[in-house]
């Protein structure tokens, strides 16, 4: 399915639009594609089951929604192996969570709960990220699209700054206290929890390193303007 869409965008959709920025775009199209929708499908998987929580076993609906992840994540793999295999953190990260979503789908029984909550945590953004992102490759081209970027630059990276800044290193210490303790022990092998604690604190700290950089760039921004128009 993420194939199909991504090749739709990358002939079809985006075939007018320089062949520096198709692939791109393609993969933003398949990331809409899954960023909502797994947001719902997680929230849905978690809100149904009874005895949700840290020490759940996952559930037939949970098993589906990884697997719906795993897909994606594999078909973003390879966009990234083609058209930019020098791109090695994005390789890294695709990597590592496809280790957390299988190991929690194939290895053990337990631990969708947590690796779902942090999904939704990690996807809430994604419409918004995407929308600009492709705002952004076209915004030299097109001053609707430099205005749909410069519009959405604020809101998004508030957002995208509360959920990876507050939200996720939260969870994530929850989780550690959850597993770390009685209640936890055998629940999820003791190596597989702290990698995926590992995994997760290292998207987390390049995701805050990440837009940071973008909050000064647009504080530069707005700077160098203002004083444009003060001359």
């Amino acid at each position: 399915m993420f194939l199909a869409i991504y090749l739709i965008g990358y002939f079809l959709i985006f075939r007018n639009w320089s062949p520096k920025i198709r692939p791109e775009a393609s993969s933003c199209l398949i990331s809409f594609f899954h960023g909502t929708p797994a947001v719902l499908l997680a929230s849905a998987a978690i809100l149904s089951d009874p005895n949700r929580g840290f020490a759940a076993a996952n559930t037939a609906f949970q098993k589906l929604v990884l697997d719906y992840s795993i897909a994606y994540f594999l078909m973003d793999l390879l966009h990234y192996l083609v058209f930019f295999p020098s791109d090695v953190l994005f390789i890294a990260h695709h990597l590592a969570t496809l280790f957390v979503v299988a190991t929690c789908r194939h290895v053990v029984s337990h631990g969708a709960f947590a690796v779902l909550f942090l999904l939704l945590l990690a996807e809430v953004t994604s419409a918004c990220q995407n929308a600009w992102t492709l705002a952004g490759a076209r915004r030299k081209e097109d001053p609707f699209a430099a205005k749909v970027y410069e519009a959405l630059s604020p809101p998004f990276y508030a957002l995208y700054s509360v959920v990876r800044g507050f939200a996720g290193p939260y969870f994530v210490y929850e989780m550690v206290v959850f597993y770390a303790g009685e209640h936890g022990d055998g629940l999820v092998p003791r190596w597989i929890w702290v990698s995926w604690v590992a995994v997760v604190l290292m998207a987390i700290a390049v995701s805050i390193l990440w837009i940071w950089n973008l909050w000064v760039e647009l504080y530069r921004e707005r700077t160098r303007k203002l004083q444009e128009k003060i001359r």
